[in-house]
């Protein structure tokens, strides 16, 4: 007797290996996928900027990266902390603004430059609820901590967030991206409300689906909603993915994208890591 129904993925038609770049951006679900795949060795970036959930931030980050407009004073916002560029992680910000500018643009020069060489770029969609500035109108990836007034919160269309993926999607492969993969993030963003998540999720898909051939798409979500199906594959808070429940998502990735040889290769590296981190708590207590 069967209680569940378990997604069998199709293996896809070009396979990566460890001569390969990936560039993973977007929600904290590419962290722990990239973490995973950084453990095996692979030369990996994931989320330079932080975490970015919805369309238009990530296709702003993209779009900047690829057309060489960097930020200036005048893309930063006086706040607690100094100066604070609100397009990316809390950590892009300080009293000094020549050293927040510096660490936002090296980081889109370095992500270009991986872009160009032919990465394959995975990115991971999380939501259509977007903060705009209030005063300009402005999308942001990060509030920062500012007093809410700050902001205006919305939820893009499908429409919008379509053009946001096309555009963005169009300018990677154009810049030498080698492939471009979406994935829908499985964690529930519940502070909007179950059915406000419900529909957030569902126009993420759809916009995705509207793109066509001319990208992949990796089934995260519906591996946790339609196959595991089960609290247990959530964390304590009932809102991120387990541990668990994450490694059997990406062993589901690697059997849509590694060869046989790719899975032993990455194996025996991940063997290397462990070891190595074994050696290095031994060290620490000598």
């Amino acid at each position: 007797m069967k209680f569940r129904t378990e997604l069998t993925c199709s293996q896809s038609a070009w396979q990566i290996s460890h001569s390969d770049r990936l560039l993973f951006i977007g929600s904290c679900f590419s962290d722990e996928m990239g973490r995973r795949l950084a453990e095996r060795g692979f030369d990996i970036s994931v989320n330079p900027f932080g975490p970015l959930y919805n369309p238009l931030s990530i296709a702003n980050c993209i779009h900047r990266s690829l057309s060489r407009q960097y930020y200036t004073l005048s893309d930063l916002t006086p706040g607690p902390r100094g100066y604070h560029c609100l397009d990316y992680a809390m950590r892009f910000s300080g009293e000094d603004a020549d050293s927040v500018l510096d660490a936002v643009n090296s980081r889109l020069d370095d992500m270009r430059a991986r872009i160009e060489s032919g990465a394959i770029v995975f990115i991971t969609l999380g939501t259509v609820f977007v903060y705009f500035l209030a005063e300009t109108g402005r999308p942001v990836g990060n509030c920062h901590k500012f007093p809410p007034s700050t902001f205006i919160r919305r939820r893009i269309s499908i429409e919008e967030a379509r053009e946001a993926l096309h555009s963005v999607t169009t300018a990677l492969y154009a810049a030498g991206a080698s492939q471009v993969v979406f994935t829908v993030s499985p964690i529930r963003h519940l502070s909007d409300g179950f059915h406000e998540n419900t529909l957030s999720k569902a126009s993420l898909h759809m916009a995705v689906d509207m793109l066509g051939e001319s990208v992949g798409y990796f089934p995260s979500y519906e591996i946790v909603m339609d196959d595991l199906r089960d609290y247990r594959a959530y964390a304590d808070d009932m809102v991120h993915i387990a541990p668990k429940a994450v490694d059997y998502i990406y062993e589901k990735f690697e059997e849509v994208f590694f060869s046989t040889a790719t899975r032993q290769e990455a194996a025996a590296a991940r063997k290397r890591f462990l070891s190595s981190q074994h050696r290095q708590i031994l060290n620490t207590n000598e």
